[in-house]
């Protein structure tokens, strides 16, 4: 486990932008609103058994590691982060909370019976290794579940600042090391590190939509580093601002691809 924090920055390429700001609980707290239940209602369909041992990969504010722990009471979920300042380890007894480093962090082959990472290894450099790694820490028939955005051409939106902040916004992550199109090839991925049953499924984003929206949150924060850099204007996050107000600004800004494989059962080789 690593816990020097400043490489493991680095390590992640920043993925998420102002992460040290007073929002990032906001954020977070928003993003699991909007797409818990979707990712949810994948993970039931496995199905979830009582015993399992699961790792929570990016656990963030902590909603999906909690809901595990709930429904897996008689085996333990490794709820991991670099930053676990919003994740509460006394929220369940069978719940460890770890600070770690996912490109640094190695656990043992066999461990994990499930294990779930959504919104990370986008952010990786080293995406591709991780998720392959991932696949090796799974139990004989443990499932990994991977789930990444897959940012739709900034240029197709109807609404031209919403052009402007989106282009601004994806070559900022490009510039940090992130593919925010890498999403579809995750499947391939799955099955091409050996895992089997390999199936996926799509959620579309929503951007507008008034209460529906966690877009707000997520630009309202990457904003002064958007200006800042000249990637957009202020402007741009002006209108955007008012556009949230219109019950008739609707917009798709993403598909998130959820994808998901089974290891190898040697109980039935």
């Amino acid at each position: 486990m690593s816990t020097d924090r400043s490489a493991s920055v680095a390590a992640r390429g920043t993925g998420r932008l102002a992460r040290d700001s007073s929002g990032e609980q906001g954020r977070l707290e928003s993003i699991q609103r909007s797409v818990d239940a979707f990712t949810t209602g994948i993970i039931e369909r496995l199905p979830v058994r009582p015993d399992w041992n699961c790792l929570e990969l990016g656990a963030g504010a902590g909603s999906i590691a909690y809901w595990l722990a709930d429904r897996c009471p008689q085996g333990r979920v490794v709820a991991a982060d670099i930053d676990t300042r919003y994740l509460d380890a006394d929220r369940a007894a069978n719940l460890e909370v770890q600070q770690a480093d996912v490109t640094r962090e190695d656990y043992a082959p066999g461990r994990f019976d499930f294990i779930h990472a959504r919104f990370l290894l986008c952010h990786l450099p080293e995406r591709d290794e991780v998720l392959a790694r991932a696949a090796g820490w799974l139990a004989p028939g443990g499932w990994l579940l991977v789930e990444e955005p897959y940012h739709l051409p900034a240029q197709d939106s109807p609404f031209p600042a919403v052009r402007r902040i989106l282009a601004g916004y994806q070559q900022k992550y490009r510039d940090l090391g992130a593919d925010m199109t890498w999403a579809r090839g995750i499947p391939a991925l799955l099955a091409g590190s050996g895992l089997q049953d390999v199936s996926f499924t799509g959620n579309l984003g929503c951007m507008g939509g008034l209460e529906k929206d966690r877009w707000a949150p997520l630009i309202g924060q990457a904003g002064p580093a958007l200006v800042a850099d000249g990637l957009v204007a202020q402007e741009d996050l002006d209108e955007f601002a008012a556009l949230l107000k219109d019950p008739a600004f609707l917009d798709i800004p993403q598909v998130t691809i959820s994808a998901w494989g089974r290891a190898g059962d040697v109980s039935r080789a």
